[in-house]
Formats: structure tokens, C-alpha cells, sequence
């Protein structure tokens, strides 16, 4: 049981070094078992197969990111945004929240990001940024039924949706200390949400 636990640990370093250098689709099962001092098979005893691997070094990550932003957007879901007045620090504990998430697992979340080519989490970022539209969107209009003459801005739920993904993909391939993080999404997140609540809604006559 010792030996088995030990060489799915090196199985598991060697991958995560070979998949940050070459990403998923260009790894070598050969090379990261030859650096693990085993043979292929015991990819297959332990993983199944090379994705399998991949999962292994990032499913956990991924769930645990995806959990906390559900959280966070049916919470906001609650929010009626007819009455909503956003205090300054209302978002810090999620920002908090995930930005220790995702920096505690810095090297999974490369993975995700930037190395899942040919996985099934090779489009995390898009779906992050559906969930969000989505979440928003619907927000939106349900709101729009209690005020006369306003619908919701599709367009630019979606592209705040976007910016709002990307300001924390720019934060981890630019930033590697947590705390440097964290003092820069703080503001950002104040930024963003001044763009939810100024343009999430639009006069209906601005389209026709």
C-alpha cells in the first residue's frame, strides 16, 4: 500500500513538470514514466489513461473554483438590483475566498488555464464566463419586470461577464505573491461592480 501511494505521487510530480512544460496535448506518457522510474502501465493502474492523469493534478482545483463562484452568483442572484446599493467591500470576502483558491493551487490552475488543450477543461474560461452571463442575465430580467421601460443589456452582460474572467487570468500570469493579488483585485472588483450596476440595465428605446 506504501509502495503504491508512493509511486502515484511521483507518477503525479513527473506529470505535473511535463504537462507545465509541454501542456497537455504535448506531453509524453513515455517520458513522465520514464522519470518516474515505472512503466506506462501504471499510468493506466492509477489513472486510466493520460487524461485521466491531468485530472488528477487539476479536478480538484477546478471543483473547488467552480463551487465557490455558484456560491457567490446564486447569492448575487438574491440581490435585487432595482434597490441594490453596493457598499465599498460588500465583494472582499469572496475575493479573498477565491483568490486564496486559486493561489494555493497556483500550479493547477496553470494547468487549467493555460495547458488543458485536448481535456475536457481545455474551455474553463469560456465556461466561467457563460455561468457569470448567465447568472447576470437572468438577474437582469427578472429586475426589468419591477421597472417600467428598462431591459437588460445583453451585450454588455456579456462583456462585463468577460472582463470580469479575464481580470483574474491577467492577475495570475502577472502577479505570484497572494497578497500582491489580493491587494490588486480588491480595487478591480470595486471597478467591475460599478460596471454591473451602471450598465446591466439599459432604456428600452435605446435599441428601436
Amino acid at each position: 500500500m506504501g509502495n503504491d501511494l508512493e509511486t502515484r505521487e511521483k507518477l503525479l510530480a513527473c506529470a505535473r513538470e511535463e504537462f507545465m512544460a509541454k501542456g497537455f496535448a504535448n506531453a509524453s506518457m513515455r517520458q513522465i514514466c520514464t522519470k518516474a522510474g515505472v512503466t506506462t502501465g501504471a499510468v493506466y493502474f492509477f489513472f486510466k489513461d493520460k487524461e485521466g492523469l491531468f485530472s488528477a493534478l487539476v479536478d480538484d482545483t477546478y471543483q473547488s473554483v467552480m463551487q465557490a463562484l455558484q456560491k457567490h452568483l446564486t447569492e448575487d442572484a438574491k440581490e435585487d438590483l432595482a434597490s441594490y446599493v453596493h457598499e465599498p467591500g460588500d465583494h472582499d470576502p469572496f475575493v479573498e475566498e477565491i483568490i486564496h483558491v486559486l493561489y494555493a493551487n497556483h500550479d493547477a490552475v496553470t494547468l487549467l488555464l493555460s495547458k488543458s488543450s485536448g481535456t475536457k477543461y481545455e474551455h474553463v474560461v469560456d465556461q466561467v464566463i457563460d455561468m457569470i452571463d448567465s447568472s447576470f442575465g437572468e438577474n437582469a430580467i427578472r429586475t426589468c419586470d419591477s421597472i417600467p421601460g428598462k431591459q437588460a443589456n445583453r451585450y454588455m452582460i456579456h462583456w462585463l461577464s468577460h472582463i470580469s474572467v479575464m481580470t483574474f487570468v491577467h492577475l495570475l500570469t502577472h502577479i505570484k505573491d497572494e497578497k500582491k493579488a489580493l491587494r490588486f483585485m480588491k480595487p478591480a472588483m470595486e471597478h467591475l461592480i460599478c460596471g454591473w450596476t451602471n450598465y446591466i440595465l439599459e432604456d428600452k428605446q435605446d435599441n428601436e
